[in-house]
């Protein structure tokens, strides 16, 4: 195990859950020009040259342990060993060698995560087939089906497959050519000629073997598509060198899932470098358990997600904070739920955002209420380029939003920017580039060989680098006022959304080359109405956020935020309630669910004109003076 190795247990409220995680020390070289250097004294540790090498070691050394499970139709579990994995990817794969499957030729899979999804995805990476799985929104969600139109075009599949064909049969007759072959697990369309999931798979010969041997560090195990957060989707290539090393990077953070295999609930989708890479590949990597969670952070799937945390105990937990948000409510109010929960949990995991400190001191708290132990918070920073994990925070911290630092194997580069620090990175674990846009790859590298991440980091303490870095936004998202004077908008909505909760779902940022900031507010519907108990349940978005009381509750909370945060990069003076959802195929909203800033200004720039007019609307929430 590189590095040194701790078991964390501390003393604050209540003490802290043992746990043993890796140590690292920060390395730092200050360079001519302000350029900073930093990585960890401890080596990265020998990792595989391919991620199926360990469902072949786990096959053999535990074949009957679950490694996947998913509910059946009747809420049964159904599950898969490792060695029953191994098998069904064996025969999946000769079945995809028998078709010609290649790189120029490879397979898209459209639809969320399911264990036919996964025996897929493995046996492609076990015959050196690349794969993409494609976000189930560009199909189900969107009208005009333009991302998941472009996508394809880009990728050339040879083979689409969805596991539900009649939910996506207008997807499939609306983009996919007849030419191609579409293989689905249940429904198949009448419409067209459809495979069966059942009927994807022959008996394997010399030829799976021989495939699997050529399958090496730089073979593209699968090409991950961003999700568009700046314009198209991007696909991201990543090879089995960088999802090999970067599960060698996470265990050497993580080092109880070494000693202990891994049980993990998570709903994360696939189709991202978190569930995908970062969480299904440390189940894989450690012969761990994945229950794959048919919930999700909306008000009908986290029932669902807790109806599955009630009956599996998980030994590390992921989630987004918006997850985390939702199932405080569920903790509170189910005492088996938060038993079983909390029983045998090591980690509680957060990326993908910032998370409230309300939050984090709810599930503290109950974690208290339940054990008598808090649990640890961990968090790490990387994106779909960097396999995902870059950086992490491996020790207590006392409030969200350490991200740590580099792992082993990881170099950092700080760069000025605009009074910031960019970061950049290098190592094994970063991507060779994105698939047929090598105008792109180009552009995102630096003349050392630096991943541009396009995010903004500071130091917690700048005279001791070793407690960590901060997220500091992204720099695409950072503007300028008329005065010259920057606004760095991820951590000011960080705030803004800290300070409204539950209020608000997120938050856009108005005032380039204008005299002061205001916003544009995604309100959570549903928090709101408990503002108005007496309202209908029927009463449209509109009624709801027009009523004074929603109003007043609003200007009174702008109006402490104004206070606490009176200079003018920080303080934000008028806001407007939106009452329309942000669109995904306007661009507004990605898969993820994050919010496009510069979309929804452009599309909304009426509004943003309303929020600068010189006589307010009845519909701007304005800080006093300004009102």
């Amino acid at each position: 195990m590189p590095g040194s190795v701790r078991e964390v247990r501390q003393s604050k409220t209540a003490p802290l859950r043992a746990v043993r995680l890796g140590l690292f020390d920060a390395v730092l070289d200050r360079r001519a020009g302000g350029d900073i250097h930093i990585r960890t004294s401890q080596p990265l540790g020998p990792y595989p040259n391919k991620l199926t090498e360990r469902l072949e070691h786990w096959a053999k050394a535990a074949p009957e342990r679950v490694f996947l499970a998913q509910r059946d139709a009747t809420g049964a579990w159904r599950t898969l060993s490792y060695s029953q994995v191994l098998r069904e990817v064996r025969r999946i794969g000769q079945a995809l060698l028998n078709r010609d499957l290649s790189p120029e030729r490879p397979i898209a899979i459209i639809s969320g995560n399911d264990i036919e999804h996964a025996l897929l995805a493995l046996a492609a990476q076990y015959v050196g087939i690349p794969y993409a799985p494609i976000s189930a929104a560009y199909s189900l969600m969107s009208s005009d089906f333009g991302k998941l139109r472009y996508i394809l075009d880009l990728l050339t599949p040879g083979l689409v497959f969805a596991n539900d064909g009649a939910a996506f049969a207008r997807a499939i007759e609306a983009v996919v050519p007849v030419n191609i072959e579409f293989a689905v697990a249940r429904n198949p369309l009448s419409s067209r000629k459809t495979t069966m999931f059942a009927d994807l798979a022959a008996e394997p010969t010399k030829a799976v073997d021989a495939a699997h041997s050529k399958v090496g560090p730089d073979s593209i195990a699968k090409i991950l598509f961003t999700s568009g957060s700046t314009g198209q989707p991007k696909g991201v290539i990543n090879t089995h060198r960088m999802l090999c090393s970067n599960q060698a990077m996470i265990a050497a953070g993580f080092a109880f899932v070494r000693e202990e295999p891994p049980v993990v609930v998570d709903w994360l989708p696939w189709s991202h470098t978190f569930g995908s890479n970062h969480n299904f590949g440390l189940v894989l990597d450690n012969g761990g358990s994945l229950y794959i969670d048919d919930g999700n952070p909306t008000p009908a799937g986290i029932a669902k997600t807790a109806r599955n945390l009630r009956e599996i105990a998980p030994t590390i937990y992921f989630n987004v904070p918006k997850g985390f948000e939702a199932l405080v409510a569920h903790f509170r109010a189910d005492e088996q739920l938060r038993k079983n929960f909390f029983s045998k949990l090591k980690v509680l995991f957060y990326a993908g955002a910032g998370l409230a400190q309300s939050t984090w001191d709810d599930l503290t708290q109950l974690a208290v209420e339940t054990t008598d132990e808090r649990i640890i918070f961990l968090s790490s920073l990387g994106s779909t380029e960097t396999a995902p994990m870059a950086l992490a925070c491996t020790w207590d911290f006392d409030r969200p939003g350490n991200i740590g630092l580099p792992a082993p194997g990881v170099e950092l580069k700080l760069v000025p920017n605009e009074g910031k620090l960019e970061a950049r990175l290098r190592g094994p674990h970063i991507t060779p580039g994105y698939w047929r846009q090598d105008q792109l790859t180009r552009e995102a590298f630096d003349a050392e060989g630096f991943y541009k991440l396009g995010d903004a980091l500071k130091f917690v303490d700048a005279a001791d680098p070793g407690k960590g870095l901060l997220f500091d936004g992204r720099l695409a998202e950072d503007y300028k006022l008329a005065t010259g004077t920057w606004v760095s908008v991820g951590p000011l909505r960080a705030k803004f959304i800290d300070h409204f909760a539950p209020h608000v779902r997120d938050v856009v940022f108005a005032g380039i080359d204008r005299d002061d900031i205001a916003v544009l507010v995604f309100p959570d519907i549903e928090a709101c109405r408990k503002l108005c108990p007496d309202l209908p349940a029927s009463a449209a978005p509109v009624t709801l956020l027009n009523d004074v009381r929603v109003r007043a509750h609003f200007a009174a909370l702008l109006g402490k935020l104004a206070q606490q945060n009176p200079g003018s990069s920080t303080r934000i003076c008028r806001a407007i309630l939106l009452e329309e959802l942000p669109s995904m195929d306007k661009g507004e909203m990605t898969d993820k669910g994050s919010i496009n800033q510069r979309a929804v200004l452009n599309n909304r720039a009426g509004l943003v004109d309303e929020l600068y007019a010189k006589t307010l609307s009845p519909r701007i929430i304005a800080i006093e003076e300004q009102a």
